[in-house]
């Protein structure tokens, strides 16, 4: 029974190391699926969220429009804060159901949290191991803008709006670096797999 967290900021390699885990036999849980889950139609989280931001926070088919809650919240930090205090507890509830499905299934298994906002949001939450995808800040805006089409200023203000590589670097057990390529990722997964083996 082990749980890892696996955090990095935007365009560092996370969902990679996330699929290579998963190849490996790693149970996934996807936190940013989680907060979409919890956010779907006819949920408690999403009429708490038209109660404090309004209805225009809908789209026609009663689903909620991530671009226009984006832009009401973003640069906002109260804002921010009133949005997190909304979902951060149903993300926290239902991500601690999933681990107790996966384990409740395998006593043996090895869940992986894929969660972006760990420095954020969990980081005293007790995780056997915490690994940090790191690529640097420079290299994740470049990604940005080249691999997914962002504009500059957009990078920059995602970036800006996540825990620093410091921060995130200051609580990993073990760092995935992602600046090479695929195969050394793979390396840095198939060393990291065989810790989990030793550790449990």
């Amino acid at each position: 029974m082990t749980l890892v967290a696996l955090t990095g900021g935007i365009a560092s390699g996370k969902s990679t190391i996330s699929g290579l885990l998963a190849e490996r036999g790693a149970v996934i849980v996807d936190a940013d699926q989680i907060v979409r889950d919890v956010q779907s139609p006819g949920s408690a989280v999403l009429a708490r969220i038209v109660d404090e931001f309004g209805e225009r926070m809908l789209r026609p088919d009663g689903s909620l429009d991530r671009a226009q809650l984006g832009a009401r919240v973003f640069g906002d930090d109260a804002a921010i804060a009133r949005l997190n205090g909304i979902v951060h507890p149903a993300v926290r509830e239902e991500s601690a159901r999933r681990f107790a499905d996966a384990f409740a299934a395998n006593p043996d298994a090895v869940v992986v949290y894929d969660v972006p906002l760990l420095v954020e949001a969990r980081v005293d939450d007790p995780w056997d191991l915490v690994v940090v995808a790191h690529a640097p800040a420079a290299l994740r805006r470049e990604r940005l803008i080249t691999l997914r089409g962002m504009a500059a200023g957009e990078a920059d203000a995602r970036i800006a709006a996540q825990a620093s590589d410091e921060q995130r670097l200051a609580i990993a057990d073990i760092v995935i670096d992602t600046t090479g390529d695929l195969a050394t990722t793979e390396t840095q997964v198939d060393q990291l797999w065989a810790e989990i083996a030793r550790r449990s």
